[in-house]
This record gives structure tokens, sequence and C-alpha cells, in this order.
């Protein structure tokens, strides 16, 4: 079967974008999860790990305004379904988000703060200040890397390359910018020979080009 094109108007590429600088900050979410008999008691020992998890991050010179939290939060726990079901007590948890610029301290951060009660460390993730300005940077590539493709699809076809006649942003958390890539996107590297301990921020866009007469 041969596909043919309905409406012919000219070359639609995608192209992507990428920039890696190093981290300059690092994000942490830590869980306090503490399972009682009783509700009391539940309460008790998790606000008595917040508090020890609170002293430790400022030890280490994190402020509070760089911690976001949750409220303490108490729900029953069973363990099986139905007429096996079993009450094993009430589980109590709070969830903190930790910002920080002392990437060379982390690792000891984090071992702290699991010995002062955080019983779960739920990410550690890698950012940057600036990212917006980073992003247009990304996305200047990612409009080189879709002109360059044009290009060498217009030589190999033996036309002109005319004006842009249309522009799409292409999420780069989207599902749409990974099947891109997946595909042969161009313009970007794949995930899987990132440099470790840097901070890669992505952009992709769609150009269409008119043929030049």
């Amino acid at each position: 079967m041969t596909e043919t094109i309905k409406q012919p108007w000219g070359l639609s590429v995608f192209g992507a974008g990428s920039v890696r600088v190093e981290p300059q900050l690092v994000r942490v979410r830590l869980t306090v999860d503490v399972l009682e008999p009783t509700p009391d008691r539940a309460f008790r020992e998790a606000g008595a790990a917040v508090s020890r998890l609170r002293e430790t991050l400022r030890r280490h010179g994190i402020p509070d305004a760089s911690v976001s939290g949750s409220r303490l939060k108490l729900a029953s726990e069973y363990d099986g379904y139905g007429a096996d079901r079993k009450f094993l007590g009430y589980r109590c948890r709070a969830s903190y988000a930790v910002e920080t610029e002392a990437l060379d301290g982390l690792q000891q951060l984090v071992v702290d703060a699991v010995d002062a009660g955080a019983h779960h460390v739920e990410e550690v993730k890698f950012d940057v200040r600036d990212k917006p300005a980073l992003r247009d940077e990304a996305r200047r590539r990612a409009v080189a890397a879709a002109r360059r493709k044009a290009e060498v699809y217009m030589e190999a076809a033996g036309v002109s390359l005319g004006a842009v006649v249309h522009i799409q942003d292409v999420d780069s958390e989207s599902y749409e910018f990974r099947q891109y890539r997946g595909h042969g996107g161009g313009g970007g590297a794949s995930a899987g020979d990132l440099a470790p301990g840097m901070v890669e921020v992505s952009a992709g866009v769609v150009l269409g080009f008119a043929l030049a007469d």
C-alpha cells in the first residue's frame, strides 16, 4: 500500500535542543512514617521525629524557609483483605521537601536525616537556579537543529527552502517529545549519554517551511 500526502504544502521538521550545566542546588523529599498501636502514640512519635529532623536540617545550615512540609496525617493500617484482614495500628506520616546548595554535604545530610527519623528518602533531584534562561537557549538550539534538518532534506530533494510558515512548541516533559526523540528527532543527545552530575534542560519545536519557487 502506498501512502500519499493528501494536502501537500511544504516541509515539517522537528528539532530538539539541550543545554547541560553543573547542578547548583538539590531538592530532597523526606518522609517521616511511624506505625503505632494508638493514635496518640502515633502522633507523639511522629512529632518527635519531625522535631529531630528539623533540628538536624538546621545543623546543616538549612533555614526553615528552605523546608516545605505537610501536616501530620493519620490513617488506620491493615494487612490482608476480607475476613483475613488484620488491624496493624495507626500510621502517621509527614513529608518534607528540602532545598540546599550545599551539594558536597548531601550524603551526610541524607544520613543524618534518616538517623533523625526521616524513614523514607522519596526523591533526590538536582537542579539549577536560572532554568528559564537555559530553556530559552535550548529553544534556540532546537530551532537551529530543525533548520539544519530542513536544509538537508531540501538539498537532497533538489529544491529551495522557503519561509517559516508554522512554529509549534513541543513540551520537553510530554509524551510527544519522547516520541519525536525516539524516532531520531534530531538535535539533542539521547538520555543514555548524559554526563554524571549534569543537569539537562531540553526544548523541542516543530517548524513548517514553505518551498521556495
